[in-house]
């Protein structure tokens, strides 16, 4: 018959706990956050190097680019990616701890969330 053991199990197996019936948990939020603000990073980053290219262009495109990244839009990313910063610097150095086998229990784990997230506000203000 050729039908593998997947095959025949196929229309058997138990799916897996679905995003619409999990409950987000801070824990899990400010991870995937983290991921997001690492990859927002690199094109904030991109942001920069086009400015400082443009400056060793000439000062005509200079002024374009940075007409860009100083209009309203750009001042608005520009805050946004220091917001993500340190959002990320402080996921991270949570991380480390974490490393360390400090703050493991839910509780000290969500404090933990809440005050990346509250310093991530206070420091970019």
């Amino acid at each position: 018959e050729g039908r593998t053991m997947a095959d025949v199990n196929r229309g058997n197996r138990p799916l897996s706990p679905h995003l619409s019936i999990y409950r987000p948990q801070l824990t899990s939020m400010t991870s995937i956050l983290t991921r997001i603000t690492g990859n927002a990073l690199l094109i904030s980053a991109l942001l920069v190097v086009w400015w400082l290219l443009a400056a060793s262009t000439s000062a005509e495109y200079f002024a374009v680019v940075d007409g860009i990244l100083t209009s309203f839009l750009g001042d608005l990313v520009m805050s946004l990616s220091l917001l993500g910063l340190w959002y990320h610097t402080l996921a991270g150095i949570r991380h480390l701890i974490w490393d360390n086998g400090i703050g493991l229990d839910l509780e000290t784990a969500e404090k933990m969330g809440w005050a990346v997230l509250g310093g991530s506000v206070v420091l970019t203000i």
